[in-house]
């Protein structure tokens, strides 16, 4: 198992971590007191596929970057005179794929 995909696991463990709290309370709300203020009801299938979603959107990533630079390395040492070009095309290339990333991440956590 490989740095990122130890890094996805961890990532996918938190996000869940997270969520489970949240669904425990919205399953909680409808028998709670008529005084007490009680958490908004939330769809618990929303809430897992919003996890979920996160938790690939990471895993997805993460193996892309570790893509990206695993080739930018092996090119760079079959031509190292173009080590420069590849490095500022590998840079762009993983920042383009961050912000991928976060939109999807993003798109998650607000349809939580």
């Amino acid at each position: 198992m490989n740095r990122f995909s130890k890094i996805a696991a961890v990532a996918v463990a938190l996000l869940v971590t997270l969520y489970v709290p949240a669904m425990t309370l919205a399953a909680d709300a409808p028998n709670a007191p008529a005084g007490a203020s009680a958490a908004p009801a939330a769809n618990w299938s929303i809430l897992a596929g919003a996890a979920f979603g996160a938790g690939l959107v990471i895993v997805g990533a993460g193996y892309g970057i570790g893509r990206i630079g695993a080739c930018a390395v092996e090119s760079m040492a079959r031509q190292p005179e173009v080590a420069g070009n590849i490095q500022t095309a590998m840079l762009i290339t993983a920042a383009m794929l961050e912000g991928a990333t976060f939109f999807a991440l993003i798109v998650c956590i607000i349809k939580a």
